[in-house]
């Protein structure tokens, strides 16, 4: 069973920074595809950002680009970053990484596309 573990979450103000960090367990037939989604309570589950299976093809939400970047530290995408910078309010929400061994990026944006997730942090922004 893969295990996906996010980390990096709290309370900052406006405008400030954090990083969060997912780890995935290896698997035989890893690079994963790996993305974070984050839901704000009463809202619908959306995408932020994902790193496709290659390491190098990155995508992102509207809300977040050009604030977020989404980084990967090893070839089989097992320790992955989500760099959250200008940080708002609206970015208050629990955020989850999740990883696939999908190499299609057709439906990386989409919740379907992935199998294996994490449990969530919490990041609140207050201004």
């Amino acid at each position: 069973q893969v295990q996906v573990v996010e980390s990096g979450g709290g309370l900052v103000t406006t405008g400030t920074s954090l990083r969060l960090e997912c780890t995935a367990s290896e698997h035989a037939y890893s690079p994963y595809a790996m993305a974070w989604f984050r839901q704000a309570p009463g809202k619908e589950r959306e995408f932020v950002a994902a790193i496709a299976s290659d390491g190098r093809r990155v995508y992102y939400g509207r809300s977040v680009k050009g604030r977020f970047t989404i980084s990967s530290v090893n070839t089989k995408n097992t320790l992955v970053y989500l760099q959250m910078n200008s940080l708002i309010p609206e970015d208050t929400a629990a955020y989850y990484c999740a990883a696939t061994l999908t190499t299609s990026v057709a439906n990386i944006g989409r919740e379907l596309n992935y199998d294996f997730w994490g449990q969530g942090t919490q990041v609140t922004v207050s201004s």
